[in-house]
Order: C-alpha cells, then structure tokens, then sequence
C-alpha cells in the first residue's frame, strides 16, 4: 500500500462517517471511523515517500471531507443542547460553556 492509496481509503472512510452521520447511524458511524483511523495510521506508516500533487490534492480532499464532518457533529450537537434546553425548562438561555460559574 502506498501513501495515496491509504489516502483513498481516508476518504472513502470519510464519505461512509458523513452517511452515518446524515442517516444517526452509530454503528455505521463507529466501523467508518475505524476504518478512516486505520487508514491515517497507513498514511502516515509512509511518510518517508515524496508528497506529489497528485497526494496532496487527495490531502486537500481529505481535509475538506473532514471539515464537512466536524460541521455535522457541531450541528447535531447544537440541536442536541437546544433540545436539552427546552426539555428543562431553560428555553432562550443562553449557552455557556461546560464549567461555567451561573
């Protein structure tokens, strides 16, 4: 396996983590990650190789693909805390961060 190869596989797992993410599916979401970890670690096994445009752009795509990701995350988990709000009473409070003095 080669450093691009791993690449694709990086962004074959990030593809399969946003189908999870956008279908709540946990166990879809825990193999995709897995499987994106392991291919991280593969990439990384092959540092010593020359980057090319050709793995740098498969980088780029990568960092994309996992930017989208972290923007389903932030959004579940606002909807999440909104939810929890209303469901205590506490509608139209603003957010504080975990720790905060009230």
């Amino acid at each position: 396996m080669t450093r691009r190869d791993a690449l694709v596989g990086v962004i074959e797992a990030l593809h399969a983590e946003i189908a999870a993410l956008k279908a709540n599916d946990v166990r879809a979401l825990e193999a995709a990650t897995g499987v994106k970890l392991a291919a991280i670690q593969a990439a990384a096994a092959h540092d010593h190789e020359p980057v090319t445009p050709e793995v740098r752009a498969l980088a780029a795509e990568a960092q994309r693909l996992n930017e989208t990701c972290r923007i389903y995350v932030n959004l579940m988990a606002a909807t999440i805390r909104r939810r929890l709000q209303d469901l205590a009473g506490l509608a139209g409070a603003p957010y504080r961060p975990a720790g905060a003095a009230a």
